[in-house]
């Protein structure tokens, strides 16, 4: 069983996500990938709009019922600081004999040496990585057991900062984010700054 995993804050979650998760599917041969959304991640350095509770249930629609995709909710019931070592270690416990990889935007290949115990994780995922718009090409680091995968993926010029201006303006989202990952987000009253 080939498992690819995505993990971010999906504050909110939008297509560019899906199709990320789409493209490493068919890129690498994966069985499934199943999003991560993160509690605390270490390498952004802002509070997040939106709830634990909402970010996952934002996820959970946008999956819905299709059985390539799957939702954990393990770093969010961890708390703190989501380690992506700390999540794989526990993936691996969870997963005996399942091949791992991790996916990532080419934006993340060269902080790849940032990592927590990078060293310790190369040895138990491979990692992923499709093309980010506006970021070129990277240079794989020098860590050693680094076994890294070039997708050529479709580059999809949405983000998720984009799109909390955008609720917070009263525009709509639909058709940057699911229809019913859109609809929450109304319903929620989520990133207006005077609901």
């Amino acid at each position: 069983m080939k498992i690819g995993f995505l993990g971010g804050s999906f504050d909110p979650l939008h297509l560019g996500h899906l199709v990320i998760a789409q493209d490493a599917l068919e890129g690498v041969g994966l069985d499934r990938v199943d999003f991560i959304p993160a509690a605390v991640s270490p390498l952004k350095g802002r509070e997040l709009a939106a709830t634990a509770a909402q970010r996952l249930e934002m996820v959970r629609l946008a999956v819905g019922d299709d059985p390539r995709f799957g939702v954990l909710d393990l770093e969010l019931r961890r708390g703190g600081t989501s380690y992506t070592v700390d999540t794989v270690r526990a993936l691996r416990g969870l997963l005996p004999g399942a091949e791992l990889y991790w996916v990532i935007g080419t934006d993340q290949v060269v902080r790849l040496a940032e990592w927590k115990e990078i060293g310790e994780l190369v040895r138990l995922v491979e990692f992923v990585h499709l093309a980010r718009p506006g970021v070129g090409e990277a240079a794989a680091p020098a860590i050693p057991g680094l076994k890294l995968h070039r997708v050529a993926g479709h580059e999809v010029a949405i983000s998720s900062s984009e799109l909390r201006e955008r609720a917070n303006r009263g525009l709509p989202l639909w058709p940057f984010v699911p229809l019913k990952v859109a609809d929450f987000i109304e319903s929620q009253s989520l990133y207006r700054s005077n609901p």
